[in-house]
């Protein structure tokens, strides 16, 4: 049965995508099988990763018109595309009875093909997000530590219990990821401080550094362990996942 995690940030430029893509391609380095989400019509993940345009995404899927039909970035790493279709999706679906299960409903028959699940969702709460959470075990929080990145946190804990005790009730926080941190500075030290105070140990121990192969590999349509395995994108998504894998594993999944 698969981990279902969401990647959640209605701010944007946080390093969400990033996150999605290379927890994922990480999680591949320890021998899981990974299906990626891409459900943001702006398609970030489909074209880091050098999708081609596909004749069925995410968009086709959610309207009903077909089955999930992933495609295969390489060996334990499928991702299901998006593109700018996808944008209309929310007003499409407005009157569709069940419209907040639509996501949960199209995962059921693939849920025995991976051992984990990442959905890469839009910078925003509407029905989208709401779809994610509410197939989700687990949302996850990229945070930039920086000032602006705090503002909000309230919000997507706030959302995320309604969803809880709405729609989901195993829906639970399964961490908070700091990106783009420098050690150096007294600012994102403090940030990371305060978003402790907030979430406790829901906080991950490895903090994603500032890496300019995080930004890179992208242009070349790769994940940091295919561009350049050494970095330190490379090694922080690496130890982050072994973080992600020790912390879900010890509870099984219901």
């Amino acid at each position: 049965m698969s981990v279902i995690i969401s990647l959640l940030n209605h701010k944007g430029g946080v390093g969400k995508t990033t996150s999605a893509i290379n927890i994922g391609a990480a999680l591949v380095q320890l021998g899981k099988q990974v299906l990626l989400v891409d459900l943001d019509p702006q398609a970030n993940l489909t074209l880091s990763l050098g999708i081609p345009r596909q004749k069925i995404t995410i968009y086709e899927n959610i309207r009903g018109e077909a089955e999930l039909s992933p495609f295969t970035v390489k060996e334990g790493l499928d991702v299901v595309t998006s593109n700018l279709d996808l944008s209309g999706a929310e007003m499409e679906l407005i009157n569709e009875a069940g419209r907040e299960f639509i996501l949960r409903e199209l995962f059921e028959p693939v849920t025995h093909d991976y051992d984990y699940i990442i959905i890469d969702c839009p910078p925003s709460l509407g029905l989208l997000t709401l779809n994610a959470l509410t197939a989700s075990n687990y949302v996850m929080i990229p945070m930039q530590t920086e000032f602006l990145a705090l503002q909000g946190i309230v919000k997507i804990k706030q959302v995320t219990d309604k969803v809880r005790f709405r729609l989901n009730k195993k829906l639970q926080i399964g961490g908070v990821i700091a990106t783009m941190y420098d050690n150096r500075k007294v600012l994102n030290r403090d940030i990371v401080g305060t978003i402790e105070k907030f979430f406790g140990d829901k906080v991950f121990e490895t903090r994603i550094r500032n890496n300019v192969s995080l930004a890179e590999a992208p242009s070349v349509g790769k994940d940091i362990f295919d561009y350049s395995k050494t970095s330190h994108g490379a090694l922080d998504y690496l130890a982050l996942a072994k973080e992600i894998v020790a912390r879900i594993e010890a509870v099984p999944v219901v």
